[in-house]
């Protein structure tokens, strides 16, 4: 397929644009429909619900106010009227506007707190607030702040109003992948490779948030959802990309032709890309298992990017590599190519060095590595999950200045309000005991409808305390069981308090779930059980730090000025869900890219210390460079505007982060060097009945030159010496003779004097691979005839040869 897609590179670059224009223009003529639908089954506050919608059944619409305060006087001073008044007025005569609700009507005193000071109206529109246009909900806001002079503030609050604040869509996205940029152009050093990953991420989350828009005329799918189709999409599209990219760049420094260079990144990098997005699909539809509706559109919107953005790398890209060539090298690069002929394929500086030191002290690695994720896991003892709401917008928001003005003019409970609801029966009693009911600041029994009678009650506590979460269980517990009559406890508070439960209990299944599955991924794809249980326990502490640093930047409120993200409160109790779908996917593909490079060397020498040293060499520097590009793009999230995606941005950058430059840059390869051998124990019985997955392409006997086919013959031998680059003899060193196909024929130790000597059963073409702990190690095919054959081998201290 990747050489196919190479040489018609034209009609797959007009069908991917096709698609994208296309979607595009079909997404923004049916625009969107995106529901929030957080009500759970055999839950209270959804029975409320339920009987709600019985008695008003017309109610639609989404309901802001408008709420003012005077430094001196009343509210209900004549000037203060005159100032209101006409701009209540001009507001209820807007299209769009269907009643505007006056505490200078009749029956408006309620809408005035105790002291005149503070007062409230009430805007109800005629659509939901994600329907309504942003320009009458501006037009409303600068009518209302019009009306402000010195000693009266006028401030707006609602969903509607809160969407008028948000930055301009697509300014993360933006932000995100300027800095994902400038990251790729450090990695490559060249504009046109820099653009390729862009390019593809470009694509993958372009249709997938086009297509998603159109499944929300189909399903329920949150408001939620694209921002985090977006964050999840272009960070698994530019990573992916990232990848196989740099994998065709070392085909060509290696002596490749760009199409075979082409086919071997995508057969290689792109078998692993194919299968760590795969495991990303799974992690995410393991939110399926919650059965929280919720979050199923979610699932959708997010898996839907994904496969698209992996259809895009492993279809669109190796297109794009046939339309630059050679010139996705540098200039210097391509002059050093002609200059100097191919490179070899060792790892050598920073890496190679940083591998070899980890084989060294592998105890002590693992300890500072476990030691600092345990402390950063210290937090997540105290997590709290609840609902963030415009409390938690920044202190300038007029949001946030009209949720605090309502708190001051009428009690901390005003901003979520908890409704009883009852159907038929004698209610005096029920509301004589919510009123006695320590906790309530008032209790308001409006007209029965439909048999339905809705009382409201205002907790002496703000919606986010545990306080109000204590209320909700004692009116349910105590009073409405007194009362003697039927009655659920409803609103938006009890509605995010029953959420917060069910998504606590069921967290257990879900990370089961998804811990099992991928378990059973990596079981399959590298025939071990070590590897697989080492990923696990990893994924865990990765999770556990993660939710250590978003416990204490936003329930505890370290950093949050200095990030502009408003006020502590609880974790959204969604997050973790989300969440964990998106590190676990995210933690499994490091986990893929690593490990599989390790099992490709492991299937090559047999030895385990080589195979840790070599892959986490050969991909530790673009693990590393894939997590900065995913940390910027996901804390450009912070700049979404939206709490959930702000919180599910730094979540991720900071869980990503730790995944990639401790658990897999050290804590993984330390441990794997613990455990030698035994990484890869499968039992027999196991083995049999397991289906075979490679996540490497299957490897083929390597060629024997023309002068020495393969052939039936006497045994011969390789000898030699084994000397560092100043010619003195490396004593131990480890010399193995390798079949093209990687099996082990002979291995033996260097003798004081560096000499060395292997037994080669036929002549032949074969693998003579060289290590030494200090020196690090070399490789080289070696061409046997009819007689012994004398070779010398040079080992230079830190680097690392890759065994292909």
């Amino acid at each position: 397929m990747a050489r196919w897609c190479y040489q018609h590179r034209l009609v797959v670059l007009l069908l991917w644009v096709g698609a994208l224009f296309g979607l595009g223009f079909s997404a923004s003529t049916a625009g969107t429909n995106y529901a929030n639908v957080f009500s759970l089954p055999d839950t209270d506050s959804k029975s409320a619900y339920d009987l709600m919608e019985k008695a008003f059944p017309n109610t639609s619409g989404d309901t802001d106010t408008v709420v003012w305060k005077v430094d001196e006087g009343s509210v209900r001073d004549q000037a203060v009227r005159d100032r209101i008044r006409p701009v209540l007025d001009d507001i209820a005569k807007m299209p769009g506007v269907g009643a505007v609700t006056s505490p200078y009507d009749a029956r408006g005193g309620a809408q005035v707190s105790r002291d005149g000071t503070i007062a409230y109206a009430e805007v109800t529109f005629v659509k939901r607030a994600n329907e309504v246009p942003k320009e009458l909900v501006q037009d409303v806001v600068d009518t209302a702040q019009g009306a402000e002079r010195a000693g009266l503030q006028v401030e707006l609050g609602g969903q509607a109003i809160q969407r008028v604040q948000e930055p301009p869509q697509g300014l993360s996205e933006g932000v995100g992948i300027v800095a994902a940029a400038v990251v790729l152009f450090l990695a490559f050093g060249s504009f046109f490779a820099m653009t390729l990953p862009i390019a593809i991420a470009v694509f993958g989350v372009g249709t997938g948030l086009f297509a998603t828009q159109l499944l929300s005329h189909t399903t329920d799918v949150p408001d939620i959802a694209p921002l985090l189709a977006s964050l999840i999409g272009l960070g698994v599209g530019i990573d992916y990309a990232l990848f196989i990219v740099t994998r065709h760049r070392k085909g060509i420094q290696r002596g490749l032709d760009p199409e075979e260079a082409a086919v071997t990144a995508l057969n290689t990098s792109g078998r692993a890309v194919l299968f760590a997005g795969g495991t990303v699909c799974i992690a995410l539809a393991g939110m399926l298992v919650t059965r929280l509706r919720f979050l199923d559109g979610v699932v959708i919107g997010t898996s839907l990017t994904v496969v698209l953005s992996v259809l895009a790398a492993t279809t669109l890209l190796p297109a794009l590599l046939g339309f630059l060539g050679p010139r996705v090298l540098s200039r210097r690069q391509r002059r050093r190519l002609a200059a100097q002929g191919p490179e070899s394929e060792g790892a050598s500086g920073l890496a190679a060095r940083w591998s070899t030191a980890v084989q060294k002290r592998p105890r002590r690695t693992a300890a500072l590595a476990l030691v600092f994720m345990a402390v950063l896991a210290v937090p997540v003892l105290s997590l709290r999950l609840g609902a963030t709401d415009q409390g938690n917008d920044d202190a300038s928001s007029t949001t946030r200045k009209a949720y605090d003005l309502l708190a001051d003019g009428f009690g901390p409970g005003f901003n979520g309000p908890l409704q009883v609801v009852t159907e038929g029966g004698e209610t005096s009693a029920l509301v004589k005991g919510l009123e006695d009911t320590p906790g309530v600041a008032r209790v308001a029994a409006l007209p029965p409808a439909q048999g339905v009678t809705v009382i409201q009650v205002v907790p002496t506590t703000s919606p986010q305390s545990v306080e109000t979460d204590r209320l909700i269980d004692r009116l349910r517990d105590d009073v409405i069981p007194a009362a003697g009559v039927e009655a659920h406890v409803g609103g938006v508070t009890a509605v995010s308090k029953d959420f917060s439960t069910v998504t606590g209990d069921r967290l257990p299944l879900f990370i089961a779930t998804i811990i099992g599955l991928g378990f059973l991924l990596l079981l399959v794809a590298f025939r071990s059980l070590v590897v697989p249980l080492t990923a696990a326990l990893m994924n865990l502490i990765a999770a556990a730090a993660s939710f250590g640093v978003l416990v204490a930047i936003f329930q505890w409120g370290w950093g949050l000025e200095l990030l502009g993200l408003g006020k502590e409160g609880p974790i959204n109790a969604f997050l973790p869900v989300i969440m964990l779908s998106l590190l676990f996917g995210l933690s499994m593909d490091y986990q893929v890219f690593l490990v599989s490079r390790m099992h490709e060397e492991w299937v090559h020498t047999r030895d385990n210390a080589r195979a840790v040293r070599v892959g986490l060499a050969e991909t530790s520097r673009v693990i590393n460079s894939a997590a900065l590009i995913m940390v910027c793009v996901f804390m450009a999230f912070v700049l979404s505007g939206d709490s959930g995606a702000a919180m599910a941005g730094v979540g991720l950058a900071a869980a990503v982060a730790l995944d990639a430059f401790i658990l897999r840059t050290a804590l993984v390869p330390a441990a794997m060097h613990l455990l030698g051998d035994s990484n890869w124990w499968l039992p027999k019985g196991l083995e049999k009945r397991l289906p075979h997955l490679a996540v490497e392409p299957k490897e083929e006997p390597a060629a024997p030159s023309d002068g020495a086919r393969a052939q039936s013959g006497p045994a011969s031998a390789v000898h030699g010496f084994v000397r560092t680059a100043d010619g003195e003899p490396v004593e131990g060193a480890a010399v193995t003779l390798l079949s093209g196909g990687g099996r082990q024929l002979d291995r033996v130790e260097s003798l004081a004097d560096g000499s060395y000597i292997v037994s080669v059963p036929a002549p032949g073409t074969y693998l003579l691979a060289a290590t030494a702990p200090t020196y690090g190690s070399r490789a080289r095919q070696v061409v046997v005839g009819e007689g012994p054959l004398v070779y010398d081998v040079e080992l230079a201290e830190g680097e690392v040869d890759a065994v292909n």
